[in-house]
């Protein structure tokens, strides 16, 4: 079990994410990938579209402002429904690929920072959780994508909730209440 903050493995896991991502939805039909799980729950399409909101606007303008701020500024809050102006009047196609960039530049610029052991432990100060440490904003970060990984496959499976019959049973992705945004 891992039970240390790596930050190299954190950045392996994060350079991952978009190539998963487009292996598994680019040219997929739109039945996969507009549609929800329900009430105001999100597409696959809107969880790409708030992925890249996320590179824009939270994690390095965060790790940023511990860099420069500590915990004496807290951060930007995050906003939620973002995604929708990252996804209007776009294909999915171009979602990917804008990710994918985004999350290259962001890598490239962590990598920049050359963070320190003590870099690491450096304070931020969310404005919802209080405080946080670097490390734990970048394993955060890594958890993310994880949690939009199982969150995608749980929207897809559920497009086949009903023909699967009762195979069902044995398909936990048809079980799982995780969170949709």
């Amino acid at each position: 079990m891992m039970s240390e903050f790596n930050l190299q493995e954190t950045i392996e896991l994060l350079s991952r994410t978009p190539a998963a991502l487009d292996a598994l939805l680019r040219g997929l039909p739109e039945n996969w990938t507009h549609r929800n799980e329900g009430d105001d729950s999100w597409t696959v399409f809107e969880v790409i579209g708030h992925l890249i909101h996320g590179e824009r606007t939270d994690w390095m303008p965060r790790a940023r402002r511990i860099l420069e701020s500590g915990n004496t500024r807290p951060f930007d809050a995050f906003d939620r429904g973002g995604h929708q102006q990252e996804i209007r009047g776009k294909s999915l196609e171009k979602l990917l690929d804008e990710f994918s960039n985004a999350r290259t530049e962001n890598l490239v610029a962590l990598r920049e920072m050359k963070l320190t052991p003590a870099d690491l432990e450096k304070p931020g100060l969310h404005p919802a959780l209080g405080a946080v440490t670097m490390s734990q904003l970048l394993a955060t970060w890594a958890a993310h994508d994880l949690t939009h990984v199982h969150q995608i496959s749980r929207i897809m499976a559920h497009q086949y909730r009903e023909v699967v019959g009762p195979w069902s049973a044995y398909l936990g992705v048809m079980h799982c209440n995780g969170h949709s945004s």
